[in-house]
């Protein structure tokens, strides 16, 4: 059997496997480069889902892991002081942003935002949550719920009472075709009419990305997230930034997505790329939010060793290489080349820094088109390139490459994604 055959029979077959019946192992990485089972090197433009995000085989993260795995310790659990965890506790809360911020590891950025909608609902008294559409939070009960993207949702049971604001997608549904200032004014009138209409009583909190990631990327102008703020402050309303995918300076002309918006989150939630691989994520925010579960909890392997060894390495070297810098530099290069494209298919280049969509359509309409999406897809891996997919409608290639991407490895990945847009556009003229 191969080991396609053999993940079919032991998986579930909702797990979805990339290329079909060409399934891709990887085996082995270093810096942006891995190579498959067959030997075959590639490009990697999605870093697992935006996870590798310093790259793959860096020593300084490499050699810090291994000196915690040779004291023998992967695990004491919280009940005991784990050093590492309190230095990596102390950076993030040092450049949250946030005063006085408190800090709870994870797993991963469902357990993270578990953990914000169980710190919000404790303090406000309310299992109230508003939502915004088109997004992804996780693959839990009260993840699920707020996530407004129907392939990923996978039940209707809930432990919240969830109301949705729309989406800032502007080739389709109630911001279609706005400018930036009608579409925070809309956006901002969709917020009071939710709460003066559907809304029972005290809300506790809304959740939102501030780029959305499975949603294809969509985002909104600069400054929505504090426009919604100012009616949320009016209500004791809190807000929690899902930053699962756009932290660590990842957009480039911030280290959160946040800070575009002129708003300090009550609650920020991580994940991905702060364990470069290892599993790890979290919750950030004001003391007297984190403080508000009134009985006694923790993960046991939330903040572990190992994975607080990774942190700590991986935030360093984000620092000191100013990764930021780098991905605001280098993204420039591939959104510049990506929108300077002429093409019938390509309906809109979207994104920040080291974060870009590409939407595909219909020709001269805004229809949908994923077929053409799977086709650009699998000529990137042709030419040498991996890129990921997403959207509502299965419609977008998704780049979110390490932040160590050079000005050469962008150029050379753009070319790959260039021609398979001609051959895919090329195409969809003839049919």
């Amino acid at each position: 059997m191969s080991l396609l055959d053999r993940h079919r029979a032991v998986m579930p077959g909702w797990m979805p496997v990339y290329y079909g019946d060409d399934a891709l192992e990887i085996v082995s990485g270093k810096g942006r480069r891995v190579t498959d089972a067959a030997g075959r090197s590639y490009l990697d433009f999605f870093g697992g889902v935006l996870t590798t995000m310093v790259g793959y085989d860096i020593a300084e993260i490499s050699d810090a892991v291994r000196r915690q795995v040779d004291t023998g310790v992967a695990h004491t659990s919280t009940l005991y002081l784990i050093r590492q965890q309190v230095e990596l506790a102390e950076k993030i809360a040092r450049v949250s942003g946030i005063p006085d911020a408190r800090v709870f590891f994870t797993n991963s950025g469902t357990e993270a935002n578990e953990s914000a909608l169980l710190f919000a609902t404790n303090v406000r008294r309310s299992n109230q949550i508003l939502a915004i559409k088109n997004s992804y939070h996780g693959r839990t009960f009260a993840t699920m719920a707020v996530t407004g993207h129907r392939s990923w949702s996978s039940s209707s049971l809930s432990p919240l009472s969830v109301n949705w604001l729309s989406s800032a997608d502007r080739l389709r549904g109630r911001m279609a075709g706005l400018d930036d200032g009608d579409l925070l004014d809309a956006a901002v009138d969709d917020l009071r009419e939710v709460l003066a209409t559907v809304t029972a009583g005290d809300v506790a909190a809304l959740i939102a990305e501030p780029i959305q990631g499975v949603g294809g990327f969509v985002h909104g102008p600069d400054g929505l997230l504090g426009a919604y703020q100012k009616v949320l402050s009016e209500h004791g309303i809190l807000l929690i930034a899902d930053e699962v995918q756009t932290g660590w300076g990842r957009t480039g002309e911030h280290f959160w997505g946040y800070q575009a918006h002129g708003v300090t989150p009550d609650l920020i939630t991580f994940a991905k790329g702060i364990g470069n691989g290892y599993a790890l994520g979290g919750v950030v925010g004001r003391a007297e939010v984190m403080n508000a579960v009134p009985a006694i909890s923790f993960s046991t392997f939330g903040g572990n060793p190992i994975s607080a060894a990774a942190g700590n390495a991986v935030l360093d070297y984000v620092l000191d290489h100013d990764l930021q810098g780098n991905a605001l530099r280098v993204g420039s290069i591939l959104l510049d080349g990506l929108r300077s494209l002429e093409s019938a298919i390509v309906a809109e280049v979207r994104g920040r820094g080291l974060m870009i969509g590409i939407e595909f359509v219909r020709p001269g309409t805004t229809e949908p088109d994923p077929a053409a999406t799977l086709r650009v897809f699998d000529l990137c891996r042709e030419g040498g390139l991996l890129v990921g997919k997403g959207g509502l409608y299965g419609n977008v290639i998704r780049i979110g490459p390490a932040l160590t991407l050079t000005e050469d490895e962008a150029r050379a990945g753009l070319a790959v994604l260039t021609d398979a847009i001609a051959v895919a556009d090329s195409e969809s003229r003839i049919a």
